[in-house]
């Protein structure tokens, strides 16, 4: 397995290109739990966000074989199932499989320090592979770009009723990665109106804000 993993491509720093012209993979994941030390990556669900939009030819959708993870009351939120997991792909296989199709993208994700943690995690347990691919939390680019919009530690259901846009299924990660990347275009061509025309550029403004956020109120 460390020879797939060494062929697969290394991702770069942010890049300068224009935003329309950087590919994105958008990723949800569902997990047993929200404890990032002892809970599980169930499923993965991405779309591609290519060319200025939503590459529907590009999906991935996948459930992880967990075939010993015990019924609790995160079924009751994503719904996958017992034999679902049962009849999963081997953890190996599948995320060997993501990250062949993630390339060298950089990810978008909606609350994506979870998701950059679970995945990382699951990388590290199953393959000895150390991610460091570049993510941006499109639960900060939302609140950056729309300063006028008083939302305050929204939710993805927030700000797609904000935008009204349709939802598919909530909780299932593929539909959440869907409306994510649909959220994340609006996002774009609110970055483009303020003068972020990059991926770095908006990077960047992210970093600086997220610190501003961190600073203590006098």
């Amino acid at each position: 397995m460390t020879r797939a993993c060494e062929q697969l491509p290394k991702p770069g720093p942010w890049s300068e290109l224009p935003l329309r012209e950087q590919r994105f993979v958008v990723l949800d994941l569902e997990t047993s739990g929200l404890n990032m030390q002892r809970d599980q990556l169930l499923s993965i669900g991405a779309v591609v966000i290519a060319d200025g939009a939503i590459d529907l030819a590009q999906q991935f959708e996948c459930t992880l074989q967990r075939s010993a993870q015990k019924v609790s009351a995160s079924v009751l939120i994503h719904g996958i199932a017992p034999s679902e997991l049962a009849a999963g792909v081997a953890p190996t296989e599948a995320l060997l499989a993501f990250m062949r199709f993630v390339g060298d993208s950089p990810i978008l994700a909606f609350h994506a320090p979870f998701d950059q943690h679970m995945l990382g995690k699951a990388l590290k347990d199953e393959l000895g592979y150390k991610l460091e691919h570049r993510f941006l939390d499109v639960a900060d680019l939302a609140p950056l770009l729309c300063p006028e919009v008083t939302l305050r530690q929204a939710g993805l259901d927030d700000w797609t009723a904000h935008f009204g846009l349709q939802v598919q299924q909530r909780h299932h990660a593929s539909a959440d990665a869907l409306v994510t990347a649909e959220l994340a275009l609006i996002l774009f061509s609110r970055a483009r109106k303020q003068g972020l025309e990059s991926p770095a550029a908006l990077a960047d403004a992210l970093a600086r804000w997220q610190r501003r956020q961190q600073r203590p109120s006098l």
